[in-house]
């Protein structure tokens, strides 16, 4: 789906210009309808949702709150989950744990803090980061403040924690690593980013001694762990073009790691397959879009900006098949649930569609807000959260 203006950020030494992939309440447009002539011939309405012979039964298990939603953040804002619990942050209602089976409510952390980013979870700790860049740390059994912190701008990610460490990426393009105990900053990395860029931003990934960054700019870099030292850098899609609209190549989604193999795909269109220790490219395909990637067995699924889902090999980034059905409803970010790919789109729905030919195959709808963030898969239960802050659990018919 294509952007719009909606808002503009102030980050250091620059006023940018941030766009949103749209969102429920606002409908659909392209670039080109805001910024051109309206006679143009390209189409602008989302796809209808066309009938099909359903050839797999889904079901909703719960449904819960986390509290007020992002709206029109652009934060991407969804659940984490570990140990059998589901953790869920809110804009206004601070971080909730729900039971992964049933979805009763075991802990309730109250917070002030505007928690866009998040949350992470990972040895012990839940971790949040808000629209003012202040850091909350919680015991994840508990939900008691274990540490608080602070970084320099807006954190609309999910943090990461591994290896010691919890790595937070904040909006002005700047990686910072805490201390996974006490809260004390070990070091920080940063970015410049470009003119123009998409709003929002995804998580790092952890490999063995390596955090792997998606950059506004279309790059991907490795960083040491220990220091944040940069190890290498490689380009997913050049920022090529007459103008900074034309230029955006945001890697935005979170890279996904399988084994030494890097996954990384670009609003440019472009996605790549990396190895980790080296950042030698292995292959590239001119299929891509600024949501997560989704990984199974033995290929890829991306949805592209304009809509389209495609399929590609793992080993090579050849296209398999591509589902057209969904263009302009937004379909962010792919998941893998079964032997299915699942997507949601801007009125909240989710698309259910064979890994081996695309075709859909369910379609359920989690509520009436966008489902943005990236649905995700734990114990064959998939778990999405739409814009107001519901989270709603799924589980395939055996």
């Amino acid at each position: 789906m294509s952007p719009l203006i909606t808002a503009r950020l102030f980050r250091p030494a620059r006023l940018a210009v941030v766009l949103v992939l749209l969102g429920a309440a606002t409908g659909c447009t392209t670039v080109r309808g805001w910024f051109g002539s309206k006679d143009d011939g390209a189409p602008t309405k989302p796809a209808e949702l066309v009938a099909f012979t359903p050839g797999a039964q889904v079901s909703r298990l719960w449904t819960a709150s986390a509290g007020k939603g992002e709206a029109r953040l652009g934060a991407r804002q969804g659940p984490a989950v570990a140990d059998g619990r589901v953790y869920a942050a809110a804009v206004a209602g601070g971080v909730r744990a729900f039971d992964l089976q049933t979805g009763a409510v075991l802990w309730r952390h109250d917070s002030r803090l505007r928690l866009a980013g998040g949350p992470g979870v990972g040895d012990g700790l839940v971790v949040a980061g808000s629209l003012d860049g202040e850091i909350v740390a919680l015991d994840a059994a508990t939900g008691a403040e274990r540490w608080t912190a602070k970084v320099g701008n807006e954190v609309i990610s999910a943090p990461v924690i591994g290896q010691g460490m919890v790595f937070v990426r904040s909006n002005d393009g700047r990686v910072t690593a805490f201390d996974v105990a006490t809260g004390a900053r070990r070091w920080f990395w940063n970015r410049d980013l470009p003119p123009l860029s998409v709003r929002g931003n995804d998580s790092p990934v952890l490999g063995p001694g390596f955090v792997f960054v998606g950059n506004d700019d279309g790059t991907v870099a490795a960083l040491a762990v220990a220091d944040g030292r940069p190890l290498w850098e490689q380009v997913v899609a050049a920022p090529d073009g007459r103008t900074d609209l034309d230029r955006m190549a945001d890697v935005d989604g979170t890279p996904v790691l399988d084994g030494a193999t890097l996954f990384a795909s670009s609003y440019k269109g472009r996605t790549v397959a990396i190895e980790g220790p080296s950042g030698r490219t292995l292959w590239s395909s001119d299929n891509g879009g600024s949501g997560r990637v989704g990984l199974a067995p033995d290929r890829l699924v991306v949805a592209d900006n304009n809509g389209t889902v495609w399929g590609l090999d793992k080993l090579s980034g050849t296209a398999y098949w591509q589902q057209p059905g969904l263009a302009r409803r937004g379909p962010g970010s792919a998941a893998i649930h079964g032997d299915y790919a699942v997507v949601g789109d801007f009125a909240g729905y989710l698309h259910w569609m064979r890994l081996s030919d695309g075709e859909f195959v369910a379609r359920e709808r989690a509520g009436r807000a966008a489902v943005r963030a990236a649905p995700i898969v734990v114990d064959g239960i998939l778990l999405v959260q739409n814009v107001n802050g519901d989270i709603s659990a799924w589980r395939l018919a055996p």
